[in-house]
């Protein structure tokens, strides 16, 4: 299954515990946060100032986490 930026934040982390690995190097503390609940990816990233441009690296850095395997 591929990360995309409409995914909500939980249920990634949820599904993919080594995604936290990516958000704690983009310094977005997004685990364990109550907006994690129903927030998706974009908008965690939005609030936190990101661009189009970084939350298309960050979902990149995602994927790569999840395929290391």
């Amino acid at each position: 299954m591929e990360i995309t930026k409409n995914m909500g934040i939980g249920e990634v982390l949820e599904k993919h515990p080594k995604v936290a690995e990516v958000f704690r190097e983009l310094q977005i503390q997004c685990v364990g946060c109550m907006a994690a609940h129903f927030e998706s990816i974009e908008e965690g990233f939005r609030a936190h100032g990101m661009s189009d441009e970084e939350i298309d690296d960050a979902i990149k850095k995602m994927n790569a986490a999840i395929n290391e395997d």
